[in-house]
């Protein structure tokens, strides 16, 4: 198999870094972890890059609001760049704080009109959570998510409800089948009616929890797989009877790295 290299992309508060770049190793890609000035100064750079990836973190403290600051960076100084990733046979990945960049730099969605069909906002409750959730995938039509019946995750931010414009919004993402993962009960029931808390941790319509693009190569999360990795990242790995092999996130990265096999 053919060894891919991913762009782990990475700006001041970028914290998921390294352990996003290790995930991707460990599913047998190359990883080069750069600092968007680097690749604003030589874009030429991504040529020789099969997968971006947007890790987790607070890139600029979340000034303003949670990855806009980099989102505007990237689309003043790297829009070709980022389009290029979107037009060609290579892959995206936004994990938290990258999903935010992503939903604001608009890269999952085609609209002549300029106006993004959902968008990513403060928790209902309006603060901070950090806890593990379940999670179900909606389709097959996601790269990263193929195969993979339901997962456990850790999540923490702020600012991760998913919400739709309005029903036509819904209805043309879920007919485009770019709403593929939900928030979802520990037995895997889900739906589009919102599971009470903790289920539903930030209040998401529908209990979104990622998306992606038409194509499905373009993915964006807000629970981390980077920190589920091993069976003892599980909160309750001393109480179980038997031990996987891996940690429930790795299969996502796997998928990455095997599209190019």
């Amino acid at each position: 198999m053919p060894q891919p290299r991913v762009l782990v992309l990475r700006a001041p508060g970028t914290n998921c870094d390294v352990e996003t770049a290790y995930a991707f190793e460990l599913a047998g890609a190359e990883a080069v972890k750069l600092h968007v000035n680097q690749l604003i100064e030589h874009p030429d750079l991504a040529a020789s890059f099969q997968i971006l990836c947007f890790p987790g973190g607070f890139s600029y403290g979340d000034d303003i609001a949670a990855g806009r600051i980099l989102a505007t960076q990237l689309q003043t100084f790297l829009a070709d760049t980022i389009e290029s990733f979107r037009q060609h046979d290579r892959l995206v990945l936004g994990i938290c704080n990258g999903f935010q960049i992503m939903m604001r730099l608009g890269i999952f969605f085609d609209t002549l009109a300029g106006v993004p069909p959902a968008t990513l906002t403060w928790n209902r409750q309006g603060r901070f959570e950090s806890r593990w959730v379940h999670l179900k995938p909606e389709t097959d039509n996601c790269v990263f998510l193929r195969g993979i019946e339901k997962c456990y995750l850790p999540m923490a931010h702020a600012e991760g409800r998913f919400l739709f414009r309005d029903d036509e919004s819904e209805a043309l993402l879920m007919e485009q089948q770019q709403i593929v993962l939900r928030y979802s009960e520990a037995d895997g029931t889900t739906g589009r009616d919102v599971l009470s808390f903790p289920s539903n941790p930030n209040g998401a319509q529908g209990n979104v929890a990622g998306i992606c693009d038409s194509t499905g190569r373009i993915f964006g999360l807000m629970p981390h797989p980077e920190r589920h990795l091993f069976p003892t990242n599980h909160p309750q790995w001393t109480r179980r009877d038997t031990q996987p092999e891996h940690g429930e996130g790795l299969k996502v990265f796997e998928n990455a790295v095997a599209y190019f096999g």
